[in-house]
């Protein structure tokens, strides 16, 4: 009996962040090790599709480095990378757009087999990621910028109950595709859409003071104090473009970024309806 008062206890703490959320979109970017075991990919589609039965508008990106470094192989290609940039030839491009599109119709259909309704959107056909030739470091190839978002194939489905879940290639001008950098693209559609939060799904508990203590946990962290914990080097490495795409969406508007460990089972959940939440948040 103690154990099913305690599961009715959860439901109940569930209950005001249910209110909350309910009509409103929260955007989740699902990429790196959270993609690479089944388990936890299974956990993060049935949090989604939770969300959704709840009355929530979950809206999922997704990236695909690993597998695309893979298909490359495949193909003789030899992966290259500045400050974190794929450098993206015509040859490469076409490998990407491939392997994206692939990993988004397998998530969709497992979505739709949990029992919500999904579509698949690509940035560049659905002509949502409008972008220019990234060059900050360089020419980088077909490598694009996020300059503007079009909202309106994302809000067509959201309004009617469905997830949508995009891979994040753009088109500029004269109609080329371009690679987009996931995090980029889910901090320019968050704001875009005006989600009442960003999520990202990583391999690590969240912005560790100390990398190797776990008790070191940044639970809350304003947007302001980024730039010093940058300098510091509490923030390094893979963790640079997360944070970047969380001040971002900060900046466009986004109340609230979350930086959490994807793998901890139903970690979602967790985040949205508990009142301890997991991993790092960014405010404001």
């Amino acid at each position: 009996m103690e154990k099913l008062v305690e599961k009715a206890s959860i439901l109940i703490e569930a209950l005001p962040y249910i209110r909350k959320f309910r009509g409103k979109e929260i955007l989740i970017k699902y990429g790196g090790a959270a993609m690479s075991y089944e388990e936890v990919r299974e956990n993060v589609l049935h949090d989604l599709v939770f969300m959704n039965f709840v009355g929530i508008r979950p809206i999922l990106i997704h990236g695909g480095g690993t597998a695309i470094t893979e298909n490359l192989k495949k193909k003789g290609i030899q992966s290259q990378f500045v400050n974190g940039l794929r450098v993206t030839d015509q040859k490469t491009m076409k490998v990407v757009e491939e392997t994206l599109a692939e990993i988004n119709k397998e998530i969709v259909h497992d979505i739709n087999l949990f029992g919500a309704q999904a579509v698949g959107l690509s940035g560049h056909n659905a002509e949502i990621l409008n972008v220019v030739k990234h060059r900050a470091n360089g020419d980088v190839g077909y490598v694009g910028e996020v300059v503007s978002v079009n909202t309106l194939p994302i809000r067509e489905l959201t309004e009617f109950n469905v997830i949508p879940v995009i891979y994040p290639v753009g088109i500029d001008k004269a109609g080329e595709t371009y690679n987009v950098n996931a995090d980029e693209a889910a901090a320019k559609i968050a704001a875009a859409m005006e989600v009442q939060k960003l999520i990202i799904l990583t391999n690590v508990q969240g912005i560790l003071r100390d990398p190797v203590d776990e008790k070191s946990l940044v639970s809350s962290l304003h947007v302001g104090d980024v730039e010093e914990l940058i300098k510091k080097k509490v923030i390094t490495d893979g963790m640079i473009p997360k944070v970047t795409a969380c001040t971002t969406a900060l900046e466009g508007g986004i109340k609230k970024a979350h930086i959490i460990d994807g793998r901890i089972k139903h970690s979602l959940l967790l985040e949205i309806f508990t009142d301890q939440g997991i991993g790092t948040e960014i405010v404001q």
